[in-house]
């Protein structure tokens, strides 16, 4: 429970960063700020490989590898029903999939907190046509890709198993879909 009060202050913290103006910014991409992005490669030469090892439930208790993913372009979302940015940022991922999922995108839903009783009904309200995974006890899947300091966070691996970025807060449709479509 203080693990999930702590996340809620970070990210709240963060959100406070992102809208008012006149706070020392790190420099981070933002909704904004586009164009150094467009400018710089998708993927650094030296990104770090995806862990692929795990295996973890999805809201109706399936198991879920994401060794079953490899050869495809992943956006990786650690969210909860409970973050307004995450309800903003859904609704892209939903597009996103439905447009780019033919062509080999997954978008995977991993929510930090929630329990499958309350992820089933807020996927359904969202409309969300991507696997939800449960990630409430699996500090070890943030660990292997973080640190995560707030939510939510997102991050794009290539087919070839790279992490090619990591988004924290909103960044808007455009951005991740330049990012895809140059992956794909």
């Amino acid at each position: 429970m203080t693990k999930r009060w702590v996340l809620a202050a970070v990210a709240a913290a963060a959100l406070a960063y992102a809208i008012v103006p006149g706070l020392p910014t790190a420099s981070v991409p933002t909704l904004w700020d586009d164009a150094e992005a467009a400018d710089a490669g998708v993927c650094p030469a030296n990104a770090k490989k995806a862990d692929y090892s795990f295996t973890i439930k999805d809201m109706n208790d399936k198991p879920v590898k994401l060794s079953e993913y490899k050869g495809k372009v992943i956006l990786l979302d650690f969210w909860a029903t409970w973050c307004g940015p995450c309800k903003i940022e859904i609704p892209n991922f939903v597009a996103l999939q439905e447009q780019y999922g033919q062509q080999g995108l997954v978008v995977l839903g991993f929510s930090v907190d929630d329990t499958p009783d309350k992820l089933q009904p807020f996927a359904s309200q969202f409309k969300m046509n991507y696997p939800v995974l449960v990630g409430l006890g699996r500090d070890d899947v943030q660990d292997a890709f973080g640190p995560i300091w707030g939510i939510p966070t997102t991050f794009l691996i290539s087919r070839d198993g790279r992490i090619c970025r990591k988004n924290t807060g909103i960044q808007g449709k455009a951005k991740y879909e330049r990012d895809i479509k140059a992956l794909l």
